[in-house]
């Protein structure tokens, strides 16, 4: 028996309900939405995700609102670019996953439309259960701009940083959330990343989470790296824990898990999602297992998918929840009680 035994949650996106694809009204958003917590409870979670659905935009499914629901509301920002534009944007290094920028910064940056409070304050009236709300990092989303007003990078990842941060006010979630695919193969790039998301943080009164991991773009992982390198990153950071991708990740990442400073509690990926195969319970509580046996069992905070679930079949993803929550309960010595 384990006397602590980790929280059970998801990293943020789900699969988007055919429905919602087809006919996206409010009316059928919020029926998702609620589609999407109820199934999240049923399967006995403790920390509830949205699912990212209100970020769904046909046009950029891609992404599935990960970099354009934050980048199109934006002032200072043209989404519409030239060829001479788009063909500068290609020749950066490490962009070769994505085709077109994002947007071209032309001005100072401002929220211009966006609203992440608006958006918060319509799913949290859909349940009780205790919510994380998330967003993408500054550093991200700069890596995605072409900028041509800022004279620096570091000047674009800060002014995001600014907007991101004034965005939070008033946002009260068990936890916010600030993701990060990017950084992971492009460590020389940690100092401003760090600063990023401290920036973005400075107003959040509530638990702090920062998701790490390698990409994900219909099961193929887009970042090359390891772990190893982004320990100083990683305990720069203003978290109170890392959410990190380790159900993919070759059996040697774990040995970092030890590096990660006291502070900084651990999020830890069990169920791959870059794989429809569902776990067992016995894999995924052998999975806890081994993490605690380098970082002690108190370190993990949480268990969850080592990244968002959109690109999954709901059935698998379904499935996929139950099974944390038989596997988290299995290690911790109990019977679940998940339908």
């Amino acid at each position: 028996m384990h006397s602590q035994a980790p929280e059970t949650t998801t990293v943020g996106s789900y699969p988007v309900p055919m429905w919602l694809r087809s006919f996206s009204t409010k009316d059928n958003l919020r029926d998702a939405i609620l589609v999407v917590f109820k199934t999240q409870e049923n399967a006995g979670l403790d920390l509830l995700v949205d699912g990212e659905l209100y970020r769904w935009n046909i046009n950029h499914a891609e992404t599935n609102g990960m970099i354009d629901y934050f980048i199109g509301p934006m002032s200072g920002i043209r989404t519409s670019l030239t060829r001479k534009e788009l063909n500068a944007y290609r020749s950066q290094k490490g962009m070769a996953y994505r085709s077109e920028p994002a947007g071209i910064v032309v001005d100072k940056l401002g929220p211009g439309n966006l609203n992440l409070l608006k958006d918060y304050e319509f799913v949290r009236q859909l349940s009780r259960t205790p919510l994380k709300f998330t967003i993408t990092s500054p550093y991200m989303l700069a890596r995605v701009l072409s900028n041509d007003y800022y004279g620096e990078f570091s000047e674009l990842v800060l002014a995001i940083a600014d907007v991101l941060a004034d965005q939070l006010v008033g946002i009260d979630a068990e936890v916010v959330q600030i993701d990060e695919a990017n950084l992971t193969g492009h460590p020389e790039d940690a100092a401003i990343a760090a600063e990023g998301i401290n920036r973005a943080f400075e107003h959040v009164r509530g638990r702090k989470a920062v998701h790490l991991c390698f990409g994900n773009y219909g099961g193929q992982t887009v970042q090359q790296g390891t772990y190893d390198a982004l320990i100083g990153f990683i305990n720069s950071l203003s978290a109170d824990h890392v959410v990190l991708e380790m159900a993919r990740r070759p059996k040697t990442d774990e040995k970092m898990l030890r590096e990660i400073k006291p502070e900084i509690g651990v999020g830890l990926g069990v169920i791959d999602i870059k794989d429809n195969q569902v776990e067992s319970p016995d894999i995924i509580a052998q999975r806890i297992e081994s993490a605690a046996k380098i970082c002690g069992q108190e370190r993990i905070h949480y268990v969850h998918p080592d990244c968002g679930m959109w690109m999954l079949p709901r059935s698998v993803a379904d499935e996929k929840i139950r099974a944390l929550v038989k596997g988290r309960d299995l290690f911790a010595g109990r019977t679940t009680n998940s339908l």
